[in-house]
């Protein structure tokens, strides 16, 4: 695969960039991100995520857009209140670049349908805002053997972290939250309220790792940093970093799975 005058204008600042290069640039264009949650942190991430070139997206919500998304949600106008995410999402990207395959879903995610939704990725960006839909995305990654990156934000504090919990030794998402929060019953950022900011903080952060992520191994952007979570802190600001070590009691990618 070669690009055309047209696409190497288009990413020359990312060709010139040692770390990245042509060949990095080629490898971003062959790839199939699927993207979980349209909302504060999707809409900032697609759109980073997008200006890379990541030649296929996979785009799901379930959800239509509210006069309150649009504090944070920065895909969507005025004209879009009471439309569907995905659909407003997806003309945003054909407009954007239309040389992007661009997929969407307007299914709500559940345990039985969220693996059809990652297969065959190369990556899962999940940034969902109840921990149901999340361990049901990363049991389905598990199970699909496609690796996770998980975002969430809420009032000054958002987390990103990236999970592998097919691989031997890795963890999943689960591994890190455990099984207690299957039910959605977490607290929302409406009632907890979010600055906006702080949302696309998180969100540009992630897209920065899903494109580490899918560069490993062909740049020297850096390597995929599995079971690792960031925690980003708005209010003093500041940012650091924990490991989480795979569970072999898990019950998604453990011993006994």
């Amino acid at each position: 695969m070669s690009l055309s005058p047209e696409r190497l204008d288009r990413f020359a600042r990312h060709i010139v960039l040692p770390e990245i290069g042509g060949a990095g640039q080629i490898a971003l264009a062959k790839k199939h991100l699927v993207l979980v949650g349209l909302g504060g942190i999707g809409s900032p991430a697609l759109q980073y995520l997008a200006g890379a070139g990541i030649g296929k997206l996979t785009l799901v919500d379930d959800d239509r857009v509210d006069a309150s998304n649009l504090q944070r949600q920065t895909l969507f106008n005025e004209r879009d209140i009471g439309h569907g995410k995905a659909v407003i999402a997806k003309r945003w990207v054909t407009g954007f670049d239309p040389e992007l395959d661009v997929q969407i879903s307007d299914r709500r995610i559940t345990l039985a349908n969220a693996p059809d939704l990652v297969i065959g990725a190369d990556l899962v960006l999940d940034g969902t805002d109840n921990f149901a839909t999340r361990l049901a995305v990363s049991d389905a990654c598990v199970a699909e053997r496609v690796p996770l990156l998980s975002a969430a934000v809420g009032r000054f504090q958002g987390q990103v972290g990236a999970f592998a919990g097919h691989l031997a030794g890795e963890a999943c998402y689960r591994c890190f939250v455990g099984d207690a929060f299957d039910a959605e019953d977490c607290d929302t950022c409406a009632e907890d309220g979010m600055l906006g900011a702080m949302a696309g903080w998180v969100a540009t952060f992630a897209a920065m790792q899903a494109i580490r992520i899918v560069l490993d191994g062909v740049s020297t952007l850096g390597d995929a940093d599995w079971g690792r979570v960031h925690l980003l802190d708005g209010l003093k600001p500041g940012m650091r970093s924990f490991a989480i070590a795979k569970d072999p009691a898990c019950s998604a990618c453990g011993s006994a799975a």
